[in-house]
């Protein structure tokens, strides 16, 4: 099984990687690769793979986030269909939380709501397509974008982000790379998969790059406020006036409710460009395409917002700073693989894979299924995100779990150490 499997993400990866390889397929066929009669079936499977925290014990929703939720449910208001843009008290609600960190005020007009960031995703490299397009992706990055871009006829062309300098945007290529034909240049901040988290600094000339090569920016803030090194979180908003920022962001992480799917698509452009009539109208036929998330679960959103304490919020930081350095310390002890960044957001860190020092494993695929097979533990090759020979890490996992997989790795490790 391991070969078949492993065999299929490389010839994907060979007839262009990231635009046919999703996450959650490469995380299935890494399952399907376990050994259930491991250690006579005693051994437990831990995925540090995927990115919901919701699989752990570690994070918890809000009693009052869940109370918000069924009293909307049962006020029995809101059974019918949502306005295609998103009920009107959602887009406010969701305005005003934006707002807090720009310095201009945003208004219901700028927020439409997406079933999850993915939605938000297709829905921005939809509205920019056209004939000839191309758009500026980060690698390592997000493989939905190549995805929808893939679909919609868009050429992607990649830039690097640079380990050396904290996983910050190689502007020099980004220069390089763009012609009339861009559309957009993405990134994501807090950065999946690299766990970093941009400086008001590098944000400003982000955008100043942006202006200087004719395009706009994606700004992907699913991620967002979850930064728990020195950096605090910037929204790239904060820059609209700059240059235009579609913004895409979701309940999912911060408040832990992935599988909700209340999402947003945002217009940072306080200069008015997205205002044009012509420009509104074409978003919300767009939107009248799309089903958005259930009536209810967007009528609940102004009480989220409005009543989650701080202290959830905190706990929630806490949590993830507590198991990055698990995952940190660990690493040390691993000789084969090396961590070039401490992480200081979101819930995944990169490490790379010195092959040099391991006999019989070919690349981080051929590392990752027989890790899966030999040990139980799931991760994810770095040729998923688009750098091969790496791994991604997921550390939003509960700290014994996620202890007792790095010792396994370890294991893994020294018994494919190459022999001196």
């Amino acid at each position: 099984m391991d070969n078949n499997c492993s065999n299929i993400i490389h010839h994907q990866h060979e007839t262009r990687a990231t635009s046919t390889i999703t996450i959650k397929g490469i995380l299935s066929l890494l399952m399907e690769n376990i050994d259930e009669n491991l250690d006579g079936g005693s051994k437990r499977v831990i995925s540090l793979g995927m990115g919901d925290p919701t699989l752990t014990t570690l994070f918890h929703t809000p009693k009052l986030v869940e109370e918000a939720v069924s009293d909307s449910l049962h006020s029995h208001k809101f059974h019918g269909y949502a306005p295609t843009t998103g009920l009107l008290q959602a887009r406010i609600a969701i305005a005003e939380y934006l707002s807090r960190d720009l310095p201009y005020q945003l208004s219901s007009d700028d927020i439409f709501i997406t079933c999850g960031c993915t939605q938000a995703i297709d829905v921005s490299v939809a509205m920019l397509a056209r004939p000839g397009a191309n758009i500026l992706l980060p690698r390592p990055g997000f493989p939905i974008y190549e995805l929808s871009a893939a679909f919609r006829g868009v050429e992607v062309r990649h830039y690097d982000l640079l380990p050396e300098k904290g996983w910050e945007v190689d502007l020099d290529a980004v220069e390089a790379l763009a012609d009339q034909n861009t559309v957009a240049l993405v990134i994501i901040n807090p950065g999946n998969p690299c766990g970093n988290v941009y400086s008001y600094h590098h944000l400003e000339k982000i955008a100043e790059t942006a202006k200087r090569v004719g395009t706009i920016v994606i700004s992907d803030e699913v991620y967002g406020h979850l930064a728990f090194g020195a950096k605090s979180f910037v929204p790239m908003g904060v820059f609209g006036s700059v240059v235009p920022v579609l913004t895409l962001g979701s309940l999912s992480k911060r408040w832990i409710v992935p599988g909700w799917r209340l999402g947003w698509f945002v217009t940072n452009d306080p200069s008015g460009t997205f205002r044009e009539p012509k420009v509104v109208e074409r978003i919300k036929k767009y939107f009248d395409l799309l089903g958005g998330p259930p009536t209810f679960i967007q009528a609940a959103v102004p009480q989220i917002i409005a009543n989650t304490e701080e202290i959830f919020f905190n706990k929630t930081i806490d949590n993830l700073r507590h198991t990055a350095d698990i995952c940190c310390t660990e690493i040390k002890d691993i000789s084969c693989i090396v961590c070039p960044y401490r992480p200081e957001g979101s819930m995944a860190m990169m490490v790379k894979l010195n092959l040099s020092l391991l006999e019989d494993i070919s690349d981080d695929i051929d590392f990752c299924f027989k890790l899966a097979k030999e040990e139980s533990v799931i991760i994810l090759p770095g040729t998923a995100v688009g750098l091969k020979d790496w791994l991604r890490i997921t550390f939003a996992a509960d700290p014994c779990a996620l202890g007792e997989g790095m010792k396994r790795i370890k294991s893994f490790c020294q018994r494919h150490a190459r022999k001196l």
